[in-house]
């Protein structure tokens, strides 16, 4: 009821099986979970969520807490750890940070994921230019390792901008570091 009444959209499942049995990978937002709740405890549910490639970020609330097993809770990948009894504004901002953090998540990702479409675009060649300009050769060395002409190198180089679409030099380096391409 305090998520609603902020104007919060929420979801309340009967235990954590529910939720992972209805648990969609499209879903943007936070799970807000108990530390102690029957067959499955919250650190649990955690690990389930982050094996199947979960973004929502985890607040884990509990009326027993202890430091180790806050511990336990943040090393699983908790976002927060709220003890009982609480501020509801602790909550609420708790809640509004996570889905911050939740959209900024999803949208790295779907960068990450475009830029690694565009690289499966590029041909070998294309990818080995690639890779010897993220590493700082110039247009020479690519190709003398290459066994290549200078002006092959123009070719495939002004290739491998238009397909990764990017606007410049530094564009295209930073775009592939980021997406852990390089």
């Amino acid at each position: 009821m305090l998520l609603k009444s902020d104007g919060l959209n929420t979801r309340g499942y009967a235990s954590a099986h529910d939720f992972l049995a209805q648990f969609d990978t499209v879903l943007r937002g936070c799970v807000v979970t108990d530390l102690r709740m029957p067959s499955m405890d919250g650190i649990e549910l955690i690990r389930e969520l982050k094996a199947v490639g979960c973004l929502l970020p985890v607040i884990v609330i509990t009326g027993h807490a202890d430091v180790s097993r806050a511990v336990d809770a943040m090393k699983a990948g908790a976002t927060d750890f709220i003890e009982k009894p609480y501020e509801a504004e602790q909550l609420l901002r708790a809640v509004r940070g996570c889905i911050e953090e939740n959209d900024a998540a999803v949208d790295a990702n779907a960068a990450r994921t475009r830029v690694m479409r565009r690289l499966e675009s590029l041909t070998g060649r294309e990818r080995q230019v690639l890779d010897l300009i993220v590493g700082g050769a110039s247009n020479k060395v690519i190709a003398s390792t290459l066994a290549i002409s200078p002006r092959t190198v123009e070719i495939y180089r002004a290739n491998v901008m238009s397909k990764m679409r990017a606007e410049s030099l530094s564009d295209l380096i930073r775009s592939t570091i980021s997406a852990g391409a390089a």
